[in-house]
């Protein structure tokens, strides 16, 4: 279990989620420290799995693939067995760029990203309905992002419990 994030924490984890390319220096002078201690505390937090990893976010537009779906899937059998192999499955296609276990008349909702929708088609025939483990796919295609963001609300962080758990 990590430490509680104080809201200088806050402040590094809210910069590093807008722009994870910034200095440590750069960190340190927004959030009011030296250095040191804001570089002690970026890796307190890394070893703490608080902060996982540091990406860059690429424009799917600009690369040719701004083909987008959701797709919910259901599965012949929804066991253990087969839960299991699905997710194992899905971590080897490359056009699935999130899967969520999710509750109601589906077992599954995946984010699919490709070029064109006969990509799509292919990929939906030869992987999703090819897999025994498949029953159903519902596909959603993506018309306009209204929000994306990839940052957590960090101002939670600093609510005080209510007043019925003082």
């Amino acid at each position: 279990m990590p430490e509680t994030i104080d809201s200088v924490d806050a402040k590094i984890l809210d910069l590093l989620q807008e722009n994870a390319g910034l200095s440590v220096a750069e960190i340190a002078e927004k959030v009011g420290l030296s250095s040191s201690p804001c570089w002690r505390r970026i890796k307190r937090m890394e070893e703490q799995g608080v902060i996982r990893k540091r990406v860059t976010l690429l424009d799917r537009g600009l690369l040719g693939l701004d083909f987008e779906v959701m797709a919910s899937v259901k599965l012949a059998l929804p066991n253990r067995t087969n839960l299991d192999a699905f997710e194992t499955m899905v971590q080897g296609w490359s056009e699935v760029s999130e899967c969520m276990t999710v509750t109601g008349a589906v077992d599954y909702v995946i984010r699919v990203v490709t070029t064109d929708m006969h990509a799509y088609d292919n990929f939906l025939r030869d992987k999703l309905l090819g897999s025994d483990l498949v029953s159903d796919v519902q596909s959603r295609i993506v018309m306009r992002v209204a929000k994306r963001t990839t940052s957590l609300p960090l101002e939670f962080l600093d609510q005080p419990p209510p007043a019925d758990e003082l």
